[in-house]
């Protein structure tokens, strides 16, 4: 798993969590009784870690959600999925490793999965790019979609980037031009698709994997058009107020359900999906398929009535 880097509000989580690994390995050492003491140790650890995570402000949400030691896609593909085969390149210019794709096996169905990919290390970062893909990541992640569509398989994508490569290169080989043809192809694929947002999803790198059927959120993940840090910077000259600008764009997934954008908030367990990569994955893998279960029933056609449905709906406005 991932270092042990921790958030500053889980200090005390992180305290009682070594207590606890202390005395298990005094136990062990010495060979001394202390199954009461780290009983009691684990229910304070249980209720601590409820009550911080149920009263996160929308700011430490965003952080939850970029958590070093949070799970990303290949993580969950290794704990979800059976028969995984992964897919390379966008047969133009090369392949994105900061977007992964490929055949899987989930809950007996076979699936087409797309999504983003970080690096545990500074050395894996900077081949998967931090999880920013460039022009050819999505013109890949079309070229699987489409491949699923042949075959008459769902698509799954797990969202989780800061955005899309903004470099020159990226400019220069069409990103804004990829991810708009990305969504005008998913508006109209001809198989359910789903997506879960795992950890980040900013802006049009999410959205280039994100016109689905069905939007899934784990608790703790974001979903905006710009992050906090560069909504402050653009209205307030100062990433300072990364505070105030995060309470503003309504980016959690409990916002985003009240908001209709998001279909259902898949719960993470006590502490974050970094606390339990196992049961994070059980969590997602069952609301997958449950939906999944529900869209593959549906003719093709009302399927695609009812995902033009779902983004004209999205939205409200008033004219003066």
């Amino acid at each position: 798993m991932a270092t042990r880097a921790h958030l500053d509000f889980e200090r005390h989580i992180v305290e009682i969590q070594a207590q606890i690994d202390k005395l298990l390995d005094l136990a062990q050492r010495r060979g001394i009784e202390v199954s009461e003491e780290v009983e009691s140790l684990r229910g304070r650890l249980q209720e601590l870690k409820q009550q911080t995570y149920d009263s996160l402000s929308p700011m430490e949400q965003v952080l939850v959600a970029r958590h070093p030691r949070r799970p990303y896609t290949l993580d969950y593909v290794e704990r979800i999925c059976e028969d995984w085969v992964e897919l390379h390149g966008d047969r133009a210019f090369r392949d994105d490793e900061a977007l992964v794709g490929g055949w899987a096996r989930l809950q007996g169905r076979t699936v087409m999965l797309i999504g983003h990919q970080k690096g545990r290390d500074m050395k894996e970062n900077l081949r998967r790019n931090f999880g920013m893909p460039h022009p050819e990541g999505y013109r890949k992640a079309l070229r699987l979609m489409r491949q699923a569509e042949k075959f008459g398989r769902p698509v799954i994508s797990l969202i989780d980037t800061p955005g899309a490569y903004p470099g020159i290169g990226a400019e220069e080989r069409g990103i804004g031009e990829a991810i708009a043809f990305n969504l005008r192809e998913m508006a109209r694929l001809r198989v359910p698709i789903v997506s879960a947002v795992i950890g980040e999803g900013m802006s049009g790198g999410a959205l280039g994997i994100g016109v689905t059927d069905r939007i899934l959120m784990l608790e703790h993940s974001i979903y905006s058009v710009i992050s906090p840090e560069g909504c402050a910077a653009i209205l307030w000259r100062s990433a300072e107020h990364r505070e105030e600008a995060a309470r503003a764009l309504r980016l959690t997934a409990k916002d985003l359900l009240e908001l209709g954008i998001c279909d259902e908030v898949v719960a993470e367990p006590a502490g974050g999906a970094h606390a339990d990569w196992d049961e994070a994955a059980g969590l997602l893998a069952e609301a997958i398929d449950r939906t999944l279960s529900e869209l593959c029933e549906l003719p093709v056609e009302r399927l695609l009535e009812e995902r033009w449905a779902k983004y004209d709906a999205i939205g409200a406005w008033r004219e003066a």
